[in-house]
């Protein structure tokens, strides 16, 4: 392959995983606010999916650019700086990912199929949520979050349009 198609695969991986993060993180704040179980637990399924379709896939298209680039142009990994800043940076995301966010994932998705029905969301579920919950007593308090999900609730855009969705 050539250095141009490594570097597209690459920036299309970049967009793949980080699109999918901001996209799902906002999606999912959005469908727990709403309290209404179904849609959490349609949300969680569907984060619990395209995490691993998008930000598993946009991670490989990003490795196979990334050291696909450094192998045509013949670049020593671990003898720049910025490299060695980047791949650790990249592999101590992986690990958050792989120790934190998917054992947590797994955790809610599959309490969420127990109130898929529109049965009450246990207490269990909150307590695994990393962004907290704003009608939950448990949640804790993180003033930046806070704030967006504040500046998100006076946006004009409070209705959706499943079930009633308030956004």
């Amino acid at each position: 392959m050539t250095y141009q198609v490594l570097k597209a695969l690459h920036i299309l991986g970049i967009i793949l995983f980080f699109s999918n993060i901001i996209v799902t993180g906002f999606w999912k704040t959005y469908a727990n606010r709403t309290g209404q179980p179904e849609i959490i637990a349609f949300a969680q399924r569907l984060v619990s999916l395209t995490d691993w379709i998008f930000t598993a896939g946009g991670v490989t298209l990003l490795m196979i650019g990334a050291y696909g680039m450094a192998y045509v142009n013949g670049w020593d990994l671990l003898g720049e700086r910025w490299l060695i800043w980047g791949q650790g940076l990249f592999f101590a995301s992986g690990l958050i990912w792989v120790a934190i966010l998917i054992p947590v994932q797994t955790k809610q998705a599959h309490l969420a199929r127990g109130f898929a029905d529109g049965s009450p969301i246990p207490e269990q579920y909150w307590q695994l949520k990393f962004l907290g919950h704003p009608r939950h007593p448990a949640a804790p308090r993180q003033p930046l979050l806070d704030d967006l999900q504040t500046l998100m609730a006076q946006t004009p855009f409070k209705t959706g349009v499943s079930k009633g969705l308030a956004l």
